[in-house]
């Protein structure tokens, strides 16, 4: 493969361009505080406004500067969320769990919007759809008996796009047809959480950055944060770190999976290509096991195209020739257009495949967005938030579920390479 890498190449974020990372001088670290939030990414921004607003002193600490995880590193893709079926999750915790879970989803979804417009912030955010392509015949029958099927209540519209009729959505023969889902949005994740964070300052939330916590405890009184700055008590701790979660909670390490989650951003293309690939600028994604996920940029000038590169983390050159041969095997027409940007991001998985919430004691969670998020991370930390104050719409059906693990799981994925190559097979051989 020629040089894919064009002048200026950067290993940095694209939304950093637009949205550099928030480094300035921390905050004091005070003795103590009503609450303590661990992670600024969007789970524990929007939990740290919910108590702010509510008028107690609230400190946000964060290992980096804020923003520097997953939350400015991901697609910008929102959807529904929930990646179990509603019959699956009968099956797992009964009928009326499982439509709390599945309302969870759709309330996710709404909520950003409501959010985005509510309060004003300028982050590029639509209602552009998703095209979601089949990888075979087979997984578009899958798509029709889907849209067929839905679960009562939870109706979305979808409309089908036969193999015959895809370049109209699409300016790729690969596929077998795909579905769109004409509810799903897209965001500027980089000035999405800019504006959220704006939003805590305004409500006098401390930001306490590059300080990691370092340890984490609770009593009859409260709970106490360690770090290198020193200790912090305070009334409540919020744990928002999702795939970057580490030993802080060995309870919590023990259940959230660290994927690494690859982007590249082309070079600027000419609008007349743009129109060929992506006609009606949706967000695109295929229904692979090791999924494909890409879009237009928000000044639609780029194509930005991630997905999951190997069976073990890489750095982002390696994830980015990878990448680049999987675009172009999509979009031959590409062939030549160099890369501007490559990077990445952990997204915590779950071994269920859900979102969780919950507390032990005075300490709190939110985390295992696996892959989807923009929306339920958003979600999850108002209600975060909203628990932690002890109000009455505190309740999803997410937190009634437990959190599980599985034997011999200490925080290494060392399961990954071999469940990474058995779904790409079965991708390979369209199961």
């Amino acid at each position: 493969m020629a040089d894919i890498f064009a002048e200026g190449f950067r290993d940095t974020s694209y939304w950093w361009d637009t949205s550099p990372l928030c480094d300035a001088p921390a905050d004091p670290l005070p003795a103590r505080a009503d609450a303590v939030v661990i992670g600024a990414g969007y789970t524990g921004l929007h939990a740290a406004l919910q108590i702010a607003r509510a008028g107690r002193s609230t400190v946000v600490l964060d290992s980096g500067a804020l923003g520097h995880g997953c939350s400015t590193r991901n697609g910008g893709q929102i959807s529904t969320s929930i990646k179990p079926s509603l019959a699956e999750l009968a099956r797992k915790h009964g009928e009326t769990t499982a439509r709390r879970i599945l309302a969870d989803g759709h309330n996710s979804r709404a909520f950003i919007e409501d959010f985005v417009t509510a309060e004003g912030i300028a982050c590029d955010f639509r209602t552009c759809g998703r095209f979601h392509a089949a990888h075979t015949p087979k997984a578009f029958d899958a798509l029709r008996a889907a849209a067929d099927n839905q679960p009562e209540g939870f109706e979305v519209p979808v409309t089908l796009v036969p193999r015959g009729e895809q370049h109209a959505e699409i300016g790729s023969g690969l596929y077998h047809g795909g579905a769109i889902y004409h509810d799903h949005a897209a965001v500027d994740p980089g000035r999405y959480h800019a504006g959220l964070v704006s939003l805590c300052r305004q409500a006098g939330v401390s930001f306490v950055s590059q300080t990691a916590a370092t340890g984490l405890s609770q009593d009859d009184g409260g709970a106490t944060v360690a770090t290198p700055r020193g200790s912090i008590a305070a009334r409540d701790v919020v744990l928002a770190t999702n795939g970057y979660s580490g030993t802080l909670s060995r309870w919590h390490q023990r259940r959230i999976i660290p994927i690494g989650s690859y982007i590249i951003a082309t070079e600027e293309l000419p609008a007349s290509l743009m129109d060929e690939l992506n006609p009606n600028n949706r967000i695109v994604s295929d229904t692979r096991k090791v999924v494909y996920y890409y879009r237009s940029s928000p000044d639609r000038k780029r194509i930005l195209f991630g997905g999951r590169v190997s069976a073990t983390e890489t750095d982002t050159i390696n994830s980015a020739r990878r990448l680049y041969a999987d675009l172009l095997r999509i979009f031959p027409q590409l062939s030549g257009r160099r890369v501007t940007h490559s990077w990445m991001g952990f997204v915590g998985y779950t071994f269920d495949s859900l979102a969780h919430a919950g507390q032990d004691g005075k300490i709190h969670h939110a985390m295992g967005y696996c892959g989807s998020g923009v929306g339920m991370a958003s979600y999850l930390g108002m209600k975060t938030g909203l628990r932690v104050l002890g109000h009455p719409e505190a309740g999803t059906g997410i937190a009634d579920v437990a959190f599980p693990t599985r034997p011999l799981y200490r925080g290494r994925p060392w399961f990954l390479p071999a469940a990474v190559e058995y779904y790409r097979l079965k991708d390979r051989i369209g199961i």
